[in-house]
């Protein structure tokens, strides 16, 4: 496996490092950087983007640490299908998102008098209900391995209550929630889809900003120097991250697992109230988006869904429905297969070997988490644009392969890491080659993380719309795409029976990724 790290390596470097190197190039001009910090709509867009972040993180972590405390701390009916709901949104596509918003929010929706479409206030919210599953995870982990014996010293001194939890419990869980704060920041920060459709043109983000100097108003130099003012702050931030990471992986390794208390009296009611609330906030855009597709011309019907499996060509964007469906799931196999191979070799020599350069090999396989769709799209046009790859669905799948293997290369490096060096030479010493001890020692003991790796990838690349969008011919529009273009020519009806399909998919790509590889991710 290690001698195939050369090649994962050269896709790195063709495939992430040279668009990225020609973003660099194309963005160190002094006119166009001082245009950009000049300029008083990009500054407005740059704060903003900031302002948004902060804001999402804040109302995201103030949602999500009750809800950490309550599944960390308590035992009740039904715990376990609450936590696999609550993690529903976080593997749901960003565009289907935002059109639950859209339509929950709209001016017919059933929330629409609360007035907060296409405002900052849409976009904060999108984003909470995203990433509202990373911080009841991460913190609720760190909660569960926090070793009780402080909290049981302070309670002996007549500690208790809030202050117990201010003064003892936040302090310990402090590198959990700073872990998923930055995390949370980072998404938003990076965010896409939910900027563009919700927050309008007045609220554009770096992002929106970047794609609408590229694809609008065709301005590479002025994009890439977005785009490299975007790459240099997300780096900051991923580095950020990752040393507050090492800090947080030795809590989760104390691995000392509190006893959970029974829910009862006021606890009960209020934990009750919470998941009401939450309940409501996270089913409601998705059953928002089934009512719609199920609505045509005032009664409940099937109309948009045989719309959507039609062979009707379709000019809006190219090709049919049905071919976009076919489209998405070609690419999520073609990523699947390609981000493992990728993935694997740098996974298996990063966990099992010691080499000279690993710290660098390590951060060159990490360094693609802190890179945006765009960012890559724009890389994409830049690098390959005068090739024959740029007018093939290949480049596509490679752009989606890209976006998606730092997911895999983690799913795989928590199973490797998990298993025994020992069971690996012990079947050395019995006679097997090395690729033989690999394939009928350790690949089996890995399979959760290969099968929750792959699946991740496959719901990745179905959520992809930026660098789809930025690189596809209309016959490669995939499920994303159309449901975009049905968005912005307010079409609701087609753009919810296809969000729906897109739903399915990722809801039974959840599913199995919940069931067979909870724990790793």
């Amino acid at each position: 496996m290690k001698r195939l790290l050369p090649l994962s390596l050269l896709f790195l470097g063709v495939f992430f490092y040279l668009p990225i190197f020609l973003i660099v190039k194309e963005g160190i001009d002094v006119k166009a950087l001082v245009d950009v910090v000049t300029d008083s709509y990009h500054l407005r867009v740059i704060s903003f983007t900031f302002a948004q972040a902060i804001g999402s993180t804040v109302v995201t972590l103030l949602i999500g640490l009750p809800g950490a405390y309550i599944f960390a701390k308590y035992d009740f009916p039904g715990k376990d299908f609450l936590k696999a709901l609550i993690t529903i949104p976080f593997v749901m596509p960003s565009v289907m998102v935002a059109l639950g918003f859209l339509i929950l929010f709209g001016k017919s929706g059933p929330l629409g008098w609360l007035n907060v479409l296409y405002s900052w206030k849409a976009i904060v919210l999108a984003h909470a209900f995203y990433n509202y599953p990373v911080v009841v995870r991460m913190v609720g982990t760190v909660l569960e391995r926090t070793n009780p014996h402080y909290e049981e010293a302070a309670m002996t001194l007549g500690a208790k209550g809030f202050f117990l939890f201010r003064k003892v419990t936040f302090p310990l869980i402090l590198p959990g929630v700073i872990s998923s704060a930055l995390l949370t920041f980072t998404f938003s920060f990076m965010s896409f889809s939910i900027p563009l459709i919700l927050g309008g043109y007045r609220y554009s983000t770096l992002e929106v900003d970047i794609f609408t100097s590229i694809m609008v108003l065709l301005d590479f130099k002025t994009g890439s120097a977005l785009a490299l003012l975007q790459l240099t702050l997300s780096l900051t931030f991923m580095y950020a991250y990752l040393k507050v990471l090492s800090i947080y992986a030795k809590m989760e390794e104390q691995r000392i697992i509190i006893g959970k208390k029974k829910l009862r009296g006021l606890s009960l009611y209020l934990a009750l109230l919470y998941f009401v609330v939450i309940g409501v906030f996270i089913i409601g855009p998705l059953i928002a988006v089934v009512i719609d597709s199920l609505t045509y011309d005032g009664r409940i019907s099937l109309e948009w869904y045989m719309r959507a499996f039609s062979e009707e060509y379709n000019p809006m964007f190219g090709t049919t429905s049905l071919r976009t469906i076919l489209n998405s799931l070609m690419f999520g196999v073609f990523t699947m297969i390609i981000s493992l191979l990728v993935a694997l070799p740098l996974a298996y020599t990063l966990t099992k070997y010691r080499f000279r350069g690993k710290i660098l090999v390590d951060a060159l396989a990490t360094l693609p988490l802190a890179s945006s769709s765009v960012v890559l799209g724009l890389g994409y046009l830049l690098a390959f644009r005068k090739t024959p790859l740029y007018d093939s669905w290949v480049i596509i799948a490679l752009a989606h392969s890209t976006v998606a293997y730092p997911f895999v290369l983690r799913a795989l490096s928590s199973s490797l890491v998990k298993v025994k060096k020992s069971l690996f030479e012990a079947a050395l010493t019995l006679g097997a080659k090395e690729g033989i001890a690999f394939k009928e020692v350790e690949l089996p003991l890995i399979q959760k993380g290969l099968i929750t790796g792959a699946l991740f990838a496959f719901a990745i690349s179905l959520g992809e719309l930026a660098t789809t969008y930025m690189l596809a011919r209309p016959e490669y529009t995939t499920l994303t795409m159309a449901i975009y273009k049905f968005i912005s020519a307010r079409q609701f009806g087609p753009a919810s029976a296809l969000a729906v399909i897109l739903m399915l998919v990722s809801g039974i790509s959840f599913l199995i990724i919940e069931k067979v590889g909870g724990e790793i991710w």
